[in-house]
C-alpha cells in the first residue's frame, strides 16, 4: 500500500499587495491562481492523486463571488487530482461565512472543504484524513488534540492537516494562537501531520511539515515558492517527503554600500544577474553610504530608472544615502549670486549633520538636479 499526495497551503487567494501599483498586483494575483494549475500539472507529473491544501486557500472572508470562484474553476479542470480544502486563519469557517456559501453552492465533484474536525476516508485510497478547521481567526485551542481519541482500523493510513503554529514543549507555548503540538504524530499515531501556516517550508520532524507558499508574498519569507510531495508505504512507514519548486516570481532583499560612480555599475550589474527572466524578480534595495550629487543623480538614472525597469518590481530604501557635494558640484550649480550662496548655505548645514542636516542635504540635492534638468533643457 502506497498512498502519494502533493502537500500545499496558504494560497491566499484574494490577497491585496498594497505597496505596488495596480498592474503588477494584477501579475501577483494571477500568479497566485497560476499555482493552481501548476499543482494539477505536477500531481499529474508524479502521479498524485491528491492535493491537501493545509489552510488559508483565500486571503480574507469577505470576496467577490469572482474571487471565489477561480480557484475551484482552476481545481475543476483538473478532473484526475481530488482536492482537499482546509479553513485556515485568514478563511475560518464561520456560520454563513465564505465556506458555508461554497458548500450551499457546491463544490466541484473532485473538491472536498473539511469543515468539521472528524476523520474523512478517501475513497478508493487506504488514508484517512484528520482534519483540523480552524473556526476563527486566533484561538488557544490545540485543534488537532481529537486526533488522539480517534478509532480507526489497524493498517490504515493516517494523515493529519491542520493550520497553525509550532513551538517546543513549554508551558508557555499554550498561549501561543492557533497552537500545534509538534509531536502530535506521535501521539495520534499519525503517518504525516500536513501543516499550514507558515509561509516559508519547514520540516519539524520526520512526519510533521510546513509546505510553504506556493508564490512567495513577502521580501522576508524564506524558503516559499514550493509544495511537498509526499509518499508514504504504509502506517509505520517514514513518509518520503521531496520538495518540488512551484512559484513563478523571485523576492529579493539587497543590502548595498556605495560611494562611487563604480558602485552603482557594480549594483546595476549585481541587480541584472538576479535571474533570466528579470520580469519575475521582485526587488527591495537597501543602499547606504555617501554620494557626490553628480553619482547620486547617477543613481537615479542608472538604478532607480534603469534597473527598476528590467524587474517586475524595486522598492529602494535610500534613507541613509547621503548626498556630499563637492566644490565641483557646488560650481555647476552656480559661480556666484544668490544660488551658489543659497548651496553653500545648505552644504554646510548637511555636514553639520544636527536635526536640520538630512533636511538641507536633501535640499542641496534638489537644487542640484533641478539645475542639471534646467540646463539640459537650454541645449
Amino acid at each position: 500500500m502506497t498512498v502519494k499526495f502533493i502537500h500545499t497551503s496558504d494560497w491566499q487567494i484574494g490577497k491585496v499587495f498594497r505597496f505596488v501599483d495596480n498592474a503588477t498586483m494584477g501579475l501577483l494575483q494571477e500568479a497566485r491562481l497560476r499555482s493552481i494549475s501548476r499543482l494539477g500539472e505536477l500531481a499529474g507529473k508524479h502521479g498524485a492523486a491528491h492535493v491537501l491544501v493545509a489552510g488559508d486557500v483565500y486571503d480574507m472572508e469577505a470576496l467577490s463571488p469572482r474571487s471565489l470562484n477561480q480557484p475551484l474553476e482552476r481545481m475543476r479542470g483538473f478532473s484526475s487530482v481530488r482536492w482537499h480544502l482546509l479553513p485556515g486563519n485568514h478563511d475560518p469557517h464561520r456560520p454563513n461565512g465564505l465556506w458555508d456559501q461554497l458548500l450551499r453552492k457546491g463544490l466541484p465533484e473532485n473538491v472536498s472543504a473539511y469543515v468539521v474536525p472528524e476523520p474523512a476516508a478517501v475513497e478508493n485510497e487506504d488514508f484517512v484524513l484528520l482534519p483540523a478547521p480552524l473556526f476563527h481567526r486566533r484561538t488557544l485551542d490545540d485543534l488537532t488534540s481529537y486526533m488522539d481519541d480517534v478509532d480507526l482500523p489497524e493498517g490504515i493510513i493516517r494523515v493529519g492537516l491542520v493550520h497553525g503554529s509550532v513551538r517546543g514543549f513549554g508551558s508557555d507555548d499554550r498561549d501561543v494562537p492557533n497552537f500545534i503540538a509538534p509531536d502530535r504524530p506521535r501521539l495520534a499515531g499519525l503517518s504525516y501531520l500536513a501543516l499550514g501556516d507558515w509561509h516559508g517550508q519547514r520540516q519539524i520532524n520526520d512526519r510533521c511539515w510546513y509546505s510553504g507558499t506556493p508564490e512567495i508574498d513577502a521580501f522576508d519569507v524564506v524558503g516559499g515558492g514550493q509544495a511537498l510531495l509526499v509518499e508514504i508505504e504504509g502506517p509505520n512507514a517514514v513518509p518520503a517527503v521531496t520538495s518540488i519548486p512551484t512559484g513563478q516570481y523571485t523576492w529579493v532583499k539587497h543590502s548595498e554600500q556605495i560611494g562611487s560612480h563604480a558602485d552603482i555599475d557594480h549594483l546595476a550589474e549585481k541587480l541584472r544577474g538576479t535571474a533570466d527572466e528579470l520580469d519575475r524578480v521582485l526587488v527591495h534595495l537597501d543602499v547606504e553610504g555617501a554620494l557626490s550629487l553628480g553619482d547620486r543623480q547617477y543613481f537615479q538614472e542608472k538604478i532607480v530608472d534603469g534597473v527598476s525597469a528590467a524587474l517586475c518590481f524595486m522598492r529602494v530604501d535610500d534613507r541613509r544615502l547621503f548626498a556630499k557635494p563637492t566644490a565641483e558640484d557646488l560650481d555647476r550649480i552656480d559661480r556666484g549670486g544668490f544660488v551658489r550662496t543659497a548651496a553653500e548655505q545648505l552644504k554646510q548645514l548637511a555636514d553639520e549633520g544636527d536635526g536640520d542636516g538630512g533636511i538641507a542635504a536633501a535640499a542641496l540635492e534638489r537644487l542640484f538636479v533641478e539645475h542639471m534638468k534646467l540646463q539640459a533643457d537650454e541645449r
